[in-house]
């Protein structure tokens, strides 16, 4: 589950200055006849109001017990209400009732259905490229936004983006894994073979953040670079279509895990993490031995 935290979702503030009081939940003279029309006591007044502007600051209309006390007590005195007036009072019936008629003055698209369609096709395009599920959240709020959605709770969309990574995710491991031999494979799922005596695997010295390249050292690099090669020289083309952004994904992902807790992993997805870290090994090495090449040139050593 991602954590609302790292996501746009709209959430009350625990303290909301005055001056935001003033500019996001006091009502407009239009605004206010709205709701006096509409209502026939001062809670349901309160009640009304109160939704409007929440749901105008939010995109969604949230429990009365969600909202902080300073808008209640805010709103009181725009609308001239005695502190005593409680829209806590006012019953459910009514407050559906109040809610319908905000959605149809500030033209919500209220239906589940449509919001949930709207939010998974954003979501599906995003993650194509992004992988992280606060990424595809935050665009399937921008999207929502656009399109004037009553947004659904944060775990409607959790869930979704959590759904349609896994998906996208799956299909291109599929695709990866489908170009590779059984060969191939073999030499991949070998790197998580742990060596009895040194404790260590390839998977490991796939992890290991090779030293600057010296001199010295250059046969030494130049041997590490054979035996990445050894195992996949073809990284670049099995990985061909996949965008950067979700191969360094899945190689930050292996890279997070020992050769244990990859086998936690089904065969496929195991197999292409691996793939995805040996890419970025083979990369970095060719990238430092070019570097080290044309240091070596530019001294005429």
């Amino acid at each position: 589950m991602a954590s609302i935290d790292r996501t746009a979702y709209p959430r009350f503030k625990r303290t909301i200055s005055v001056r935001e009081l003033r500019e996001a939940y006091s009502p407009s003279l239009d605004e206010l006849e709205w709701a006096r029309r509409m209502t026939d006591s001062d809670e349901a007044l309160l009640s009304l109001t109160m939704c409007l502007k929440c749901c105008q600051r939010m995109g969604y209309f949230a429990r009365s017990g969600e909202i902080p006390q300073s808008i209640a007590g805010h709103l009181r005195q725009e609308l001239g209400l005695h502190e005593s007036v409680d829209s806590a009072t006012v019953p459910e019936r009514t407050v559906r009732s109040h809610r319908a008629l905000v959605r149809h003055r500030l033209g919500l698209v209220s239906d589940q259905a449509t919001t949930r369609k709207i939010a998974a096709e954003a979501i599906r395009t995003a993650a194509e490229a992004k992988d992280n599920p606060a990424d595809l959240i935050n665009i399937a709020l921008e999207e929502l936004a656009k399109n004037n959605c009553e947004l659904p709770g944060y775990s409607t969309l959790d869930r979704l983006a959590g759904q349609i990574r896994t998906e996208v995710n799956s299909r291109m491991h599929e695709l990866v894994h489908g170009r590779m031999s059984e060969e191939e494979r073999r030499r991949i799922l070998a790197l998580l073979q742990v060596d009895p005596l040194s404790r260590r695997s390839g998977h490991d010295q796939l992890k290991d953040i090779a030293p600057k390249t010296t001199v010295s050292r250059l046969r030494q690099h130049l041997d590490h670079l054979a035996w990445l090669d050894g195992i996949g020289s073809a990284t670049a083309a099995w990985l061909k279509d996949i965008p950067a952004a979700k191969t360094g994904h899945f190689a930050d992902e292996a890279g997070a895990l020992d050769a244990a807790e990859m086998g936690d992993f089904a065969v496929v997805k195991r197999i292409v993490l691996e793939v995805c870290l040996l890419h970025r090994a083979r990369v970095q090495a060719r990238d430092e031995l070019h570097r080290k090449l044309k240091i070596v040139r530019d001294h005429g050593g």
